[in-house]
C-alpha cells in the first residue's frame, strides 16, 4: 500500500487542516498581537519594502488603490500585503496561541471591564500606528468610525424596532450644526459669530458637552417627528421621515445665522483619533446594552407583532418614541464629530446621497445585529475608497454587490446575532 508521504495531495490536505486547526485556536488577543506586529513591520520597514518591490510609496489601502490605478503593479502590491500583513499576522497568531490563550483565560476569570480595556488598548495602538503613516488613512479611519455610529443608531430603528426611517441625515445635520454653533460661539474667534465668549483653552475640555448638546437637539427633532409619525406605519412613516430630512435641509439652507447654503466652517480641530475612537466605543457599548436590555426585548416584540406586544402590557407607543429619540441622539453625536473632523459642514452633505450611504451600510451588514452594523460600515466605507480609481464605475460595482447581498442574504451579511463581549474575549479550546 502506498504511504501518505508519497501522496502530495494527502500531505497538502493535512497541512491545510493543521493550519485551519491552529488558526481556530488563536484568541482575539492573539490576533491583536499579530496585527500589532504587522503594523510595526509596516511602520519601520514599509518604505524599504515598497522601494525594493518597485512601488512608488507605501500603499494606503492594502494595495487596492495602487492595483486599480496601475494594474502592472498588482504582483508587487500583492507581495507587499503578504509580507507586511499576512505573514506577520498568521505567524504571530500561531506562535503565540498558547500564551495568548493562557492570558485570555486569566483575564476571563477577572473583571470583564479589565479584559475589554486591554483589548481596546491593543486595538487603538494598532489603528494609531497604521494611521500615523498617512493623513489620508487618519481621515478615513475617523470617517469610518463615525459611519459605525450612524449605522448602529439607524439599526436600532430600522432593525430592532422594525420601522423604516429616512430621517437620519436630518438628525446628523441637527447634531453637526448645533455642536458647531456651540464651539464656534463659545470658544472660537469666528468671522460669522464674532469673538469667543469663553477662553479658547477651555474648548477641548468642553467639547464632549458640545457633542452631547448636538445629540440632544437631534433627539428633540426626533421627538417632533415621532409624535405624529408613530400614528402611522410602513410606507407612511418612511414618507414622513423623508419629508423631515428635506425640511431640516431646507431650513438650514435659509438660515443665514449658520451660513445658509454656503455652509459653516472653521470648526476647531478637536475630533482627533482618540476622541473619535472613545466616542465610537462608547456608542457600541451603550447601544449594545440598550438592545439587550428589557427595552430591547420590548423592541423585538413590537417589531414582530405590535398588537401582541400591546396585549402583553408593553407600552408600544412610548417604546417606539424613546427608541426613535435614542437613535437620533447618537446620529446627532456622530454629526457633531463629523463636522469637527472635516471642519466644515454644508446643507448639501445631508441629503439623499448621505441617506443612501447609511441605508446601504445597515442593510449590507445586517439588521438586528451590532456586529453586522460594524461590518457593514467598515466594509462599505473601505470598499468605496478602494474603488475610487474606477470613478463612475465604482457606482456600478457597489450597487451590484448590494443587489447580490439582497438576493442571497436579504437580511444582510450578519443579521440577528447578539454581540456578547464575554464570549468574544474568552480563550479558544
Amino acid at each position: 500500500m502506498e504511504s501518505t508521504k508519497s501522496n502530495p495531495t494527502l500531505s497538502q490536505d493535512g497541512f491545510w487542516s493543521r493550519l485551519r486547526s491552529g488558526l481556530a485556536r488563536v484568541p482575539v488577543i492573539g490576533w491583536l498581537a499579530g496585527g500589532l506586529c504587522a503594523v510595526m513591520v509596516e511602520y519601520f520597514l514599509g518604505d524599504a519594502l515598497s522601494y525594493y518591490l518597485g512601488l512608488p510609496k507605501i500603499p494606503v489601502l492594502f494595495g487596492f488603490v495602487t492595483m486599480l490605478k496601475k494594474p502592472l503593479l498588482i504582483p508587487s502590491s500583492t507581495a507587499y500585503v503578504i509580507l507586511v500583513y499576512l505573514i506577520p499576522l498568521v505567524a504571530v497568531g500561531l506562535l503565540t496561541a498558547g500564551p495568548a490563550n493562557r492570558l485570555a483565560a486569566f483575564l476571563h476569570r477577572r473583571a470583564l471591564w479589565l479584559s475589554a480595556i486591554i483589548h481596546l488598548v491593543l486595538l487603538y495602538t494598532i489603528i494609531h500606528i497604521w494611521s500615523d503613516i498617512s493623513d489620508y488613512r487618519l481621515l478615513l479611519l475617523k470617517l469610518t468610525m463615525i459611519a459605525i455610529m450612524l449605522t448602529l443608531s439607524i439599526n436600532v430603528i430600522n432593525g430592532y424596532m422594525g420601522e423604516f426611517s429616512c430621517s437620519h441625515p436630518g438628525f446628523m445635520a441637527l447634531g453637526a450644526y448645533s455642536a458647531s454653533t456651540m464651539t464656534l460661539i463659545l470658544f472660537t474667534n469666528d468671522k460669522l459669530f464674532g469673538p469667543a465668549l469663553l477662553p479658547p483653552a477651555l474648548g477641548p475640555y468642553c467639547y464632549p458637552l458640545a457633542l452631547i448638546f448636538g445629540g440632544v437637539v437631534a433627539a428633540l427633532g426626533a421627538l417632533v417627528v415621532a409624535i405624529p409619525s408613530f400614528r402611522t406605519r410602513g410606507d407612511y412613516l418612511a414618507i414622513i421621515s423623508l419629508a423631515f430630512m428635506f425640511i431640516v435641509k431646507s431650513v438650514i439652507e435659509n438660515l443665514e445665522f449658520v451660513g445658509g447654503p454656503r455652509g459653516m466652517g472653521s470648526q476647531p480641530n478637536w475630533s482627533n483619533l482618540p476622541t473619535v475612537f472613545v466616542w465610537t466605543v462608547l456608542c457600541v457599548w451603550v447601544i449594545n446594552n440598550f438592545v439587550r436590555s428589557t427595552m430591547g426585548k420590548a423592541l423585538n416584540a413590537v417589531r414582530d407583532n405590535e398588537m401582541a406586544a400591546d396585549a402583553m402590557t408593553v407600552d408600544t407607543r412610548k417604546t417606539k418614541i424613546v427608541t426613535f429619540m435614542f437613535g437620533a441622539f447618537w446620529a446627532g453625536v456622530a454629526g457633531g464629530l463629523f463636522a469637527h473632523v472635516l471642519r466644515y459642514v454644508n446643507p448639501g452633505t445631508f441629503g439623499i446621497q448621505k441617506l443612501a450611504e447609511i441605508l446601504a451600510m445597515v442593510y449590507f451588514g445586517g439588521l438586528n445585529s451590532v456586529v453586522g452594523s460594524v461590518v457593514g460600515a467598515v466594509s462599505i466605507n473601505l470598499l468605496s475608497e478602494m474603488l475610487r480609481p474606477l470613478e463612475l464605475f465604482k457606482w456600478i460595482v457597489i450597487p451590484l454587490l448590494l443587489i447580490l447581498v439582497m438576493i442571497y442574504r436579504p437580511t444582510g451579511l450578519i443579521a440577528f446575532r447578539e454581540f456578547d463581549v464575554r464570549k468574544i474575549l474568552r480563550p479558544k479550546q
